[in-house]
């Protein structure tokens, strides 16, 4: 899945979006900057609701985003469904715990 992060804020450290991915196929999560070649999908986020999601594990901040029309989906949204239906993993929770902690 690839992640378009839109409004970073200046201090962040990025100019203008961010690019990012959340690769799966190797049988784990695995998220670094970039874009992948093929995704099955591509998600843009506003970056308080990718805060929000990502850095403060709100899974409910993403329902009423996507509700609201803050998150827009390209490509296979059962992927997505997929992905959110999924038992946290206990390493990323560590690394969640880790961006939250540097994030401000």
């Amino acid at each position: 899945m690839n992640l378009v992060i839109t409004d970073v804020p200046e201090n962040v450290g990025a100019d203008g979006d961010v690019q990012a991915n959340m690769d799966t196929s190797s049988g784990s999560l695995e998220m670094d900057l970039g874009h992948l070649e093929g995704p099955d999908l591509t998600v843009t986020v506003d970056y308080s609701t990718a805060k929000a999601i990502f850095v403060e594990g709100n899974p409910q901040a993403g329902m009423q985003a996507f509700m609201a029309g803050k998150i827009k989906v390209q490509g296979d949204m059962t992927k997505l469904m997929a992905m959110q239906s999924g038992a946290p993993d206990p390493a990323a929770q560590e690394t969640a715990k880790k961006i939250a902690e540097i994030t401000e």
